[in-house]
C-alpha cells in the first residue's frame, strides 16, 4: 500500500512540473478538455488529455 501510495505522490509531482511544456504540446486544449469558471475560480477537466496521456504510458509499459 505504501508503495502505491509513493507511486502516486511521485505521479502527480512529475505532471504538475510538466504541465507547462505538455500544455505548449497541446494537452489540455484537446476536445474533451473543459475549462470552466466557477465560485471565482478557474477549473480543469482534462478528460481527453488524460485518457491520450494513459494510452501513451500503457504503450511505453508495454514496450519495456
Amino acid at each position: 500500500m505504501l508503495r502505491w501510495l509513493l507511486v502516486v505522490a511521485l505521479a502527480l509531482l512529475l505532471m504538475q512540473g510538466l504541465t507547462g511544456w505538455l500544455r505548449k504540446l497541446g494537452f489540455g486544449r484537446l476536445p474533451g478538455d473543459f475549462e470552466f469558471r466557477a465560485f471565482g475560480r478557474l477549473w480543469q477537466l482534462p478528460l481527453a488529455s488524460t485518457v491520450v496521456l494513459s494510452m501513451i504510458a500503457a504503450g511505453i509499459a508495454r514496450l519495456l
